[in-house]
């Protein structure tokens, strides 16, 4: 049975600072964790266990690893408690461009995710690929459509062949998206290629079409082009990009919003 990311979130911080070094590293041991997060070894040793039993490490000797089956799961989950406080402000601006009625599709990435936990203040429709939307959706009274196809773990979402058709025949009012970055060559691009192919399908058939990215992002190119500057209408970011971005950006005709 697959774990409920985001919903379940680890018991205290120590054990999501586990999480994270047994995302990145293939071995962890007791003692070197014990140093590390400066606590008894007993502690680091119940910890482990705790996070054995839920299946995210499997117990080695001396210390444990990422379980094979969590890994894609755990990468998601750290990634949404990455940068909340500005995922948080980014929703909250993104929100602000979103009225009752609308039909509103939005993209499986954490930074969206933290828009559908906000989108029951809104009487909306919403289309996604994201498992994890859809979950916080049916927690709410929110309507939603699931397009379904071929699960990817890393991304907690829907793509591929089954997947594209049906978004053709959709046509949302308004579609959110996040990037790996932007750059005037690149335009905005992200690194999956099947979930950028699915970005280009919402873009195509939607009205209003935002970026949700936070600043690091501006300068940064991934592997494919989902959209170029002037086929996008609102940008949304927590900085100013700064004058050669801001200048390319509204040559192409894209309303930056700065989020408070």
């Amino acid at each position: 049975m697959g774990m409920a990311y985001p919903t379940m979130p680890v018991a205290d911080e120590r054990q999501r600072e586990i999480l994270e070094r047994a995302a990145a590293n293939r071995i962890l041991r007791v003692n070197a964790l014990a140093k590390e997060l400066n606590v008894h070894e007993m502690t680091i040793r119940r910890d482990l266990d705790a996070l054995a039993e839920r299946g995210l490490l499997e117990r080695t000797h001396g210390g444990a690893r990422l379980a094979q089956q969590a890994s894609a799961e755990v990468s998601y989950y750290l990634r949404v408690k990455e940068n909340v406080e500005v995922k948080t402000r980014l929703a909250n601006a993104a929100l602000g461009l979103i009225s009752d009625g609308d039909t509103v599709a939005i993209d499986p990435s954490t930074t969206c995710l933290a828009l559908a936990k906000l989108l029951s203040e809104r009487k909306v429709t919403v289309i996604t690929n994201g498992l994890e939307v859809a979950k916080v959706l049916t927690g709410s009274d929110t309507p939603y459509i699931l397009i379904g196809g071929s699960f990817h773990a890393n991304s907690r979402a829907f793509v591929g062949t089954l997947t594209t058709p049906l978004l053709e025949r959709l046509h949302a009012d308004k579609v959110f998206f996040s990037v790996k970055g932007f750059t005037p060559r690149g335009g905005f691009t992200d690194v999956y290629l099947p979930e950028v192919e699915i970005k280009e399908r919402m873009i195509a058939s939607a009205g209003l079409v935002v970026v949700m990215m936070d600043h690091s992002k501006f300068g940064q190119e991934g592997l494919g082009t989902i959209v170029h500057a002037d086929k996008v209408d609102v940008v949304v970011t927590d900085e100013d990009p700064g004058p050669v971005m801001r200048e390319v950006l509204e040559a192409a005709g894209t309303h930056i919003v700065i989020a408070e």
